[in-house]
């Protein structure tokens, strides 16, 4: 099984930030496209940000959407491990800093498979064109989120996160009780938007306590 790898580091350090922030970057992408997709087109001070980096730049083999396998049990398993350890890592050197865990696309999805497996945390979560991994049919993971702060999105164009996966993610997310908004963003393609980069940024303000930024 493939072992991923040293995360890119931006911001101030884990310690001296007001907040953490793990984005979590999409099949076939790597966090240098997160850094110039996303966090590069945030004003966010105060924020540490990490940016897992996968071998082979896949978090798992699979198409969200497909039934889970053994095999994409296992890769799915030792993603979210690789994930926990990076929050365990900012909690001790940060100790008090609220978390934000999000991602694009495949790295949404992950994102929201540690919620379901080791949420909730102090903090928030933001799934840009995510979903659950494997069908209504598998057995998943599942917990109670008691309102942690989530934004999810979709589109009615997008090639890998089909509308009803988008809608399985949302009824899931309220269901374990998640704070939830959502946006469905028509004729979006497989990006990240102008819309979704303002929202994720008034998250990590209100969690940093600029309450004047939230809109």
């Amino acid at each position: 099984m493939a072992t991923h790898y040293e995360p890119l580091f931006l911001g101030p350090s884990p310690e001296e930030a007001q907040v953490h922030c793990i984005f979590i970057h999409g099949r076939t992408q790597s966090p240098e496209d997160m850094r110039d997709q996303v966090i590069g087109r945030l004003k966010a001070p105060g924020v540490a940000f990490v940016l897992p980096r996968a071998a082979s730049n896949s978090w798992y083999g699979a198409r969200a959407t497909e039934p889970l396998t053994p095999a994409t049990r296992m890769e799915l398993e030792a993603s979210l491990a690789y994930v926990r350890g990076i929050a365990e890592d900012l909690s001790r050197r940060g100790q008090a800093a609220p978390l934000l865990i999000g991602g694009f696309s495949q790295g949404a999805c992950l994102a929201l498979e540690y919620a379901m497996k080791y949420g909730p945390w102090q903090g928030a979560m933001a799934n840009f064109t995510g979903c659950r991994v494997g069908t209504s049919e598998c057995d998943r993971s599942f917990a109670d989120l008691d309102r942690i702060p989530v934004y999810l999105t979709g589109s009615d164009k997008d090639p890998w996160i089909p509308v009803d996966a988008f809608a399985d993610a949302a009824e899931t997310l309220a269901r374990a009780r998640a704070s939830l908004r959502c946006d469905v963003l028509p004729d979006r393609g497989h990006e990240v938007s102008a819309k979704e980069i303002a929202e994720l940024e008034n998250l990590l303000s209100a969690m940093a306590g600029d309450e004047g930024k939230v809109r």
